[in-house]
């Protein structure tokens, strides 16, 4: 299985570049991609917006850990158009039948979560937690063949409207935890202190 890291945007609400703010002895990149391990054979990180810092970041990570899968950065030369566009990045990459899709800024998923999407069979497969979707989530080839050939002025939901989803009850608050904000910065750090 592979997984589709979306760090393209312009992380303009957190008033710093997210992907590298530190969240205890990694960055919130690097531990959003540290998930994957145990699961996946390679996680393709999709950069725009400071590709160059995202490549640094990249180089960080290889250098200091040797994580058990292959890690990627592919450039989106159209990220100002929106997210769909990385998303479409990442799929033409994805070699897998299954693979994950997640924001770069949701670090504090437990990896049994994605142990459990990854056993869970279905085109769509989401977590949640008290009845509320989060991330990562797991697609099969088919949604990425619509992704594929949707108008890359569309969005996930739209495609995703298209399939039934399957929703896994898990105990794991960090499905729903992104750091879009300084506040949300804050509270990443005082759930992962806490964690």
């Amino acid at each position: 299985m592979e997984a589709i890291v979306l760090a393209a945007g312009y992380s303009s609400r957190a008033n710093a570049f997210k992907m590298t703010l530190p969240l205890g002895k990694m960055s919130v990149l690097e531990r959003t991609i540290s998930k994957f391990e145990g699961v996946c054979s390679r996680v393709i990180v999709v950069a725009g917006f400071h590709a160059d810092l995202i490549n640094e970041e990249m180089a960080k990570i290889n250098d200091k850990n040797s994580y058990p899968f292959q890690m990627e950065v592919v450039f989106n030369e159209n990220f100002n158009q929106g997210m769909f566009t990385s998303i479409q990045k990442g799929c033409t990459e994805v070699k897998t039948p299954a693979f994950f899709i997640t924001p770069g800024d949701c670090p504090l998923v437990k990896k049994e979560t994605i142990h459990l999407l990854a056993e869970h069979k279905g085109a769509v497969v989401i977590p949640s937690f008290h009845f509320k979707g989060g991330h990562p989530i797991k697609l099969s080839k088919l949604v990425k063949q619509k992704i594929l050939k949707s108008d890359p002025q569309s969005n996930l939901r739209v495609v995703l409207n298209g399939f039934k989803k399957e929703y896994i009850n898990v105990d794991d608050l960090g499905v729903l935890m992104d750091v879009d904000t300084q506040d949300d910065y804050q509270q990443a750090i005082d759930y992962y202190n806490k964690t």
